[in-house]
């Protein structure tokens, strides 16, 4: 098993890795729309915490070798439900033509109250 801190990617706001690679799998661990460089959510609107989650995704991705198209499957974790149109927007436009399995809940809180949060397991 390979553990990974990704450099570039906001800083673990607890004990876990950005990512673990097991055989050819790579499982990311969940990304809020923190700033990589002030460490604190940005973006008022669900899309644009969407889009800052995707960012930080391409981020922990890429520092792996690999991009959103290596995704597999995706758990997306939203502060609530009301919120799935405008997170379905820009998920839709980040992935492009790629569909990926995914799994949408309404969880009671994210890690800072972030409005969504997104974990994925993508392949080598």
């Amino acid at each position: 098993m390979d553990k990974k801190i990704i450099e570039g990617a906001p800083d673990a706001i607890g004990p876990y890795s950005h990512a673990v690679r097991t055989g050819n799998l790579l499982y990311c661990s969940g990304q809020t729309p923190l700033d990589p460089e002030s460490m604190k959510i940005t973006g008022d609107t669900i899309e644009e915490q969407t889009a800052r989650v995707f960012d930080n995704l391409e981020i922990v991705l890429s520092g792996c070798g690999l991009g959103l198209k290596n995704i597999v499957k995706t758990n997306v974790y939203l502060r609530d439900m009301a919120d799935f149109d405008g997170m379905n927007k820009i998920y839709a436009e980040k992935m492009g033509d790629h569909r990926p399995a995914r799994t949408t809940i309404a969880v009671k809180q994210n890690p800072l109250d972030a409005m969504v949060e997104i974990e994925c397991i993508a392949e080598f």
